[in-house]
């Protein structure tokens, strides 16, 4: 029996019930009461954000208006519900500078948004707005007021915790961007990291669909035809299985637009833990943009590049950025603790080349007076000076150097170090990454020290 063979209208003092399988909806002049497995806060927010049927009359608020309506119900100390009942509307409408007009006709369309609940519910797909208990937090914690009001999806809601590694890169792949993509889904499966992508053709699928390949995790954050991919084949077993979950800000049934693809960017980021660009045009395409908002956000994620064989020229302008070389070899159950520490050096690095005048520690420049060279003793801190001539060290690094591996009798940590020299930390970690470069120092892992190379 179809929709219509199962849902009956009676009239009774005014008012409709329209009840069926899935829900009941219950119309009177100040708009909907629905008893179904929605939030009352989610169902006046799909009323006000929402795009269902066929009429396109009034326009749904935009994100900007939605926050706007959001932080007159903050200070009035009310919820999404309350706009609900008809006498809330007028001060709303005063509170938010939103049209009480619009704000009516929006929140009256209870029976069209009954058939679309209907339709969704029956195809798996559920709905959750930004009021509710099990909206994603690391969406509202990393874009805060931008974070989507609704938010549809099929597949476990646990898995929408989220963390793990965001994978992206272009549609169109070579066979060596191919190869690198695959490889990294499966590193994430087999070290236990969720896959976090977009579901488009090229590197977000080949990601997608190796990492599930492997027994891995995976979301999938689209812009378009949520209800039509969770129906492919592959997708069924995998939501079945309770490994896929697929999330979209968009409607179940809406078609790919530019300006919605390059707005799914961030939200990737933001549910991840690292993002891992695997193609990216210079300066062109929602990977280069996404990437580059990405890094120029405050505390922003890790973003890691593919390097190595024939990358694109955006990767290489990207590490120029601060992105982050992705590591050549990794050892199968520390691929989480390996990315943390070139993360943590990154950011170091970063925080040390963005310093002020008065973070620095000058070392006075001598002039005009014979050089004695210091020579470092076997008593760590110790020194014997020699009256040969030299020349004078042309950076603090060099002038530093010698001094920090006399602190090198055993390994020790960079906070150690940075303690016991009373220098910054930031500082001695750039100076312990170029002197690891030079092969003068040795960096330990598990945990992290430096010591003295052999000489």
């Amino acid at each position: 029996m179809d929709l219509h063979g199962y849902l009956c209208f009676v009239a009774t003092g005014g008012m409709f019930c329209c009840i069926s399988a899935g829900f009941s909806l219950k119309l009177t002049e100040n708009g909907l009461k629905m008893n179904t497995f929605l939030t009352d806060d989610t169902k006046a927010v799909l009323l006000l954000c929402g795009v269902f049927g066929t009429d396109r009359s009034t326009k749904p608020l935009t994100q900007t208006e939605y926050t706007a309506l959001v932080r007159w119900l903050m200070r009035s100390e009310m919820r999404p519900s309350d706009l609900l009942e008809k006498e809330h509307i007028q001060e709303a409408s005063l509170g938010s500078g939103l049209d009480r007009q619009r704000l009516g006709l929006l929140l009256g369309g209870g029976v069209r948004l009954g058939f679309s609940v209907e339709e969704w519910q029956r195809n798996g797909i559920w709905i959750i707005s930004r009021s509710d208990s099990d909206y994603p937090s690391r969406f509202k914690k990393n874009l805060k007021e931008k974070a989507p009001p609704l938010l549809f999806g099929v597949g476990d809601r646990s898995l929408l915790s989220g963390g793990g590694l965001a994978i992206v890169g272009s549609r169109n792949i070579d066979r060596d961007g191919e190869a690198f993509t695959r490889k990294a889904a499966e590193q994430s499966a087999e070290n236990r990291l969720q896959v976090v992508s977009g579901g488009a053709r090229g590197v977000d699928q080949i990601a997608m669909s190796a990492a599930l390949n492997a027994g891995g995790i995976v979301m999938g954050i689209l812009t378009d035809n949520l209800q039509k991919k969770s129906l492919e084949r592959t997708a069924r077993y995998a939501l079945a299985d309770g490994r896929l979950v697929l999330l979209s800000a968009c409607h179940p049934n809406a078609h790919f637009t530019v300006g919605t693809a390059m707005g799914r960017n961030k939200l990737i980021y933001a549910m991840a833990d690292y993002g891992l660009v695997v193609s990216a045009d210079h300066k062109k395409g929602g990977t280069w943009a996404g990437a580059e908002e990405e890094l120029k956000r405050p505390n922003s994620r890790p973003v890691f590049v593919r390097v190595g064989t024939n990358p694109p020229a955006g990767n290489k302008k990207l590490l120029e950025k601060g992105a982050v070389a992705w590591p050549d070899a990794i050892e199968k159950g520390h691929l989480k603790q390996i990315l943390d520490e070139l993360a943590a050096d990154a950011k170091e690095k970063r925080a040390w080349e963005s310093r002020s005048l008065f973070d620095l520690q000058v070392v006075p420049k001598v002039e005009n007076i014979e050089k004695q060279q210091l020579q470092v003793a076997e008593a760590p801190g110790e020194y014997t000076v020699s009256s040969k001539k030299v020349a004078p060290p042309e950076t603090i690094y060099e002038a530093a150097l010698p001094l920090i591996l006399s602190r090198m009798g055993e390994p020790v940590t960079a906070s150690e170090l940075a303690e016991s020299l009373d220098v910054i930390k930031t500082q001695l970690s750039a100076w312990l990454k170029k002197a690891v470069g030079e092969k003068k120092v040795k960096k330990l892992t598990r945990p992290v020290r430096y010591q003295k190379e052999a000489e």
